[in-house]
């Protein structure tokens, strides 16, 4: 899920083009209403050659209750604009600078920091450029079928594979109905093909639709990030900023999803920053999904107590269980 520098510029320009449409318009807009109300021109001549006097009263030196004439001047102008505007049918801010994100005006910074919409827009661009879009269209609440899972009692008294999958489900869709009240975490633990990442696809297209911030990443694709931010080299500087965005999104995004949990290749390394992702999002009160083929004992060995503390402490546990949808998928077809 790597941001290149040319992404980075496509999504700059678009933020130009935001920017040159919105202040053709209010030109436009401009144009219209001195067609309309030719006394509204008048009276910005009029602030324009006040404005004019108060630079050179500024630069003589004058008295300041010269200068708090002049301002007064130029405020009874302006609300005489106001008054034009509504008289003749106008909102009062017609003429009012245009942006499509008011917090940043169409920057994407507010500062030095980067907007939610640039967040947004670059997650967004990198779930169109990875296809997941596609795969989210196809795996989600509204396709979820439970006829895949037995229902049959499962052993050791467990409720039946549809009944056990039916209250996750159930519980996960009303996690995305109260989100972002509700910043719940979720570790999802059972065999390969039985429905782990469907019904995490399925929280990430609910979420997504609700212009939340998702981050989907294989435990493979997370690590990789992870590693490429600590141990950058220099001749690596031009990316830098790149890898700080990605870096950053990891604890900022309002869900990360890291699927596959156990596939890549463990060290220290590996465990220490596993924990280091899912400490800082619990600090934040971002939520996190993980899936994983292994057991809680498994966990443990493969990573530390602290990281499956943690897991037991602040996440909901979902065990699903049943037979390979794929395999059955594939037996039908």
């Amino acid at each position: 899920m790597a941001l290149s520098k040319t992404q980075y510029n496509l999504l700059m320009k678009d933020y130009e083009e935001r920017r040159r449409n919105n202040q053709v318009i209010l030109e436009n807009r401009y144009e219209e209403i001195c067609s309309n109300i030719p006394e509204f021109k008048q009276l910005d001549e009029q602030i324009a050659h006040t404005s004019i006097e108060k630079g050179k009263a500024l630069l003589k030196g004058a008295d300041p209750s010269i200068l708090q004439e002049l301002k007064r001047s130029n405020m009874e102008l302006s609300m005489k604009k106001i008054e034009l505007l509504i008289e003749h049918g106008y909102p009062k801010d017609y003429l009012e600078p245009i942006y499509d994100c008011p917090t940043c005006k169409d920057t994407g910074y507010v500062g030095t920091e980067k907007c939610h919409c640039l967040k947004q827009a670059i997650i967004r661009f990198l779930y169109s450029q990875s296809g997941i879009t596609n795969r989210l269209e196809a795996e989600n609440f509204d396709t979820f079928c439970l006829d895949y899972y037995s229902d049959q009692p499962y052993k050791n008294n467990r409720p039946s594979p549809r009944d056990n999958i039916k209250a996750i489900k159930d519980y996960c869709y009303q996690f995305t109905k109260d989100f972002p009240q509700v910043h719940d975490n979720f570790l999802f633990q059972g065999n390969a093909g039985v429905g782990k990442t469907f019904l995490s696809n399925c929280i990430a297209k609910a979420l997504l639709d609700k212009q939340c911030s998702v981050i989907y990443l294989t435990s493979f694709q997370l690590f990789d990030i992870l590693e490429k931010h600590r141990f950058r080299k220099k001749t690596e500087e031009e990316d830098a900023p790149h890898l700080d965005i990605e870096f950053s999104y990891l604890f900022d995004c309002d869900l990360l999803i890291i699927d596959d949990l156990g596939t890549e290749m463990n060290n220290s390394f590996i465990s220490s920053q596993l924990f280091l992702c899912i400490n800082e999002r619990l600090l934040k009160k971002k939520s996190t999904i993980i899936s994983t083929n292994l057991s809680l004992a498994d966990l443990t060995s493969s990573y530390t107590e602290r990281v499956v503390s943690r897991l037991v402490e602040h996440y909901h546990i979902c065990n699903i269980y049943g037979e390979d949808i794929r395999l059955l998928k594939a037996f039908h077809s």
